[in-house]
């Protein structure tokens, strides 16, 4: 009888711990910290079509219109416009790590823009529409340097002149720019069409 019952306890003691195991590995899991989102701030001429462009890529959580790279505090679409304030048109994008890449962003990124044009993008000129990546820390400009190495072996001609830059203060431009490609479908359009920004791309990257 004591065996019988010592035998009982033993089988007990075994299933309880199973199903110790099974609930607290699923507990454990849950509580394991997701990774943050991570940004990262690109120019690349008119930043109404770089948000619209970059919004499109798997991974990114938003895309944020704005000004960084000058030395003018919380300035106007007129100061940069103005090429007074040295800031360049920009856009922060913030992704998520699980999901994206910071390399696979900066290659999505090349094709957005004319890398060889240091005078401007597309119709737009002036240096607050130049291309450049901006970095935060040397993770990313290491990944950025390399990035442009091999950016520029897929070039059809020409060599990239894409700056990266330090990353300064990021100054998100006014509402009416935020989300315009959405909000003013037309006009963006209509902009985006006779600025020639897809007739080139096709013709610096091919496709």
């Amino acid at each position: 009888m004591r065996h019988q019952m010592g035998m009982m306890i033993k089988r007990l003691a075994l299933a309880l711990a199973a199903l110790l195991a099974l609930t607290v590995a699923p507990l454990a899991q849950a509580a394991a910290p997701s990774p943050p989102l991570q940004s990262a701030v690109f120019a690349g001429g008119c930043f109404w079509c770089m948000e619209h462009d970059m919004k499109g890529i798997p991974g990114v959580v938003k895309v944020e219109s704005g000004y960084t790279g000058g030395h003018v505090d919380h300035p106007t679409y007129e100061d940069v416009t103005s090429e007074t304030s040295g800031h360049y048109e920009s856009v922060r994008v913030t992704f998520d790590p699980k999901k994206l890449d910071y390399g696979f962003l900066l290659y999505r990124y090349w094709k957005l823009i004319d890398p060889t044009d240091n005078g401007g993008q597309f119709c737009d000129r002036g240096p607050s529409y130049r291309s450049a990546i901006f970095v935060a820390n040397d993770d990313q400009r290491k990944a950025a340097e390399q990035s442009k190495a091999e950016a520029q072996k897929l070039l059809k001609h020409g060599t990239i002149v894409t700056a990266i830059l330090p990353l300064k203060a990021f100054w998100p431009a006014e509402d009416y720019h935020r989300n315009f490609a959405e909000t003013n479908a037309a006009h963006y359009n209509a902009y985006r069409a006779g600025c020639g920004r897809d007739a080139r791309l096709r013709q610096v990257w091919g496709g």
